[in-house]
């Protein structure tokens, strides 16, 4: 298949070199002139901006940061929206169901169907090609492609309501913020009465509270203090606050995610935007006087 993809950072550029590896024909463009030739290098063809890349194809994919980048490149000027040849729009970013909605509107005023396909697995997942993909858009777009699709993970089709799948996305990533912060709190609980934080997660993963942060984020970048597990600590709080805000315009008044959000705003408070979102323990930490992990867990003096 023909692609045209925009957005070649930890998520983008593996997964185009992926579909590459999988015999595609990629067209790639990026702000990043260093991306695109290594790509280039691989085999795919570059592109000048994203009305270029939606000029010569009729399928694109995006991965991008922000919501204000998806519907610059979608809809704004010299975005996919002005393409001669674009049919479809796939946008992989994590936007938010409010946002996926406005740009399918603006995009099928040009009869261009937008397919909401937020994934989930971070730089490791598109690495490997074992992301979950989250789909959402007409049945027969869905199908043409699914076989691309399915290069970069696990696909599942979520609906054909616009939106649905950045719903199912924000769902699964408060739950991965929430682990992460309750898991710290867990542990940094059990370190201030003396515990060894490497026991305490071996117990938690052989038990009920076995979740992502102990199985996966405590083992390789906490209990080290390498803080180097790839997702940055803004894009968390960003899928956080929609997430919220999502709730919110359903109606809803959720404890558990309020409680949630606020502890996230004061970590990309006190860690910043470009932290590691395993860093979310450090606050914890602090307040609570104690070291998790390294070279031995303690209390603060």
């Amino acid at each position: 298949m023909d692609i045209g993809f925009i957005g070649l950072g930890k998520m983008g550029f593996p997964m185009v070199r992926r579909l590459i590896e999988a015999g595609h024909k990629l067209t790639v463009f990026d702000t990043s002139k260093d991306a695109v030739a290594r790509l280039t290098a691989l085999g795919a063809q570059a592109g000048s901006s994203p009305k270029d890349i939606a000029d010569r194809v009729e399928t694109v994919m995006a991965s991008l940061p922000s919501l204000q980048a998806s519907l610059e490149v979608a809809t704004g000027p010299g975005g996919v929206i002005e393409g001669n040849s674009i049919k479809r729009f796939i946008d992989l970013s994590t936007v938010g169901s409010r946002m996926a909605v406005k740009i399918h509107d603006l995009l099928a005023k040009q009869n261009i169907v937008q397919i909401d396909s937020p994934v989930s697995g971070g730089g490791g997942g598109a690495e490997k090609g074992t992301l979950a993909v989250m789909v959402s858009g007409p049945k027969a777009d869905f199908e043409l492609l699914k076989p691309a699709l399915d290069v970069i993970g696990k696909v599942f089709f979520i609906g054909t309501k616009p939106g649905s799948g950045q719903t199912m996305k924000l769902a699964n990533n408060f739950l991965s913020a929430t682990a992460m912060v309750a898991t710290s709190e867990a542990v940094v609980m059990g370190v201030k009465s003396g515990l060894d934080p490497a026991v305490m997660v071996d117990v938690i993963n052989a038990g009920s509270g076995m979740n992502t942060a102990s199985r996966d984020k405590f083992p390789r970048a906490v209990l080290p203090r390498s803080f180097d597990f790839g997702f940055a600590t803004g894009l968390m709080v960003k899928d956080v606050r929609l997430a919220v805000e999502e709730m919110q315009a359903l109606g809803l008044k959720m404890e558990v995610a309020e409680a949630v959000g606020r502890l996230w705003e004061v970590i990309i408070r006190d860690e910043g935007a470009e932290s590691d979102f395993t860093a979310a323990i450090k606050p914890i930490e602090k307040a609570a006087g104690v070291i998790v992990g390294g070279k031995g867990s303690h209390a603060a003096k």
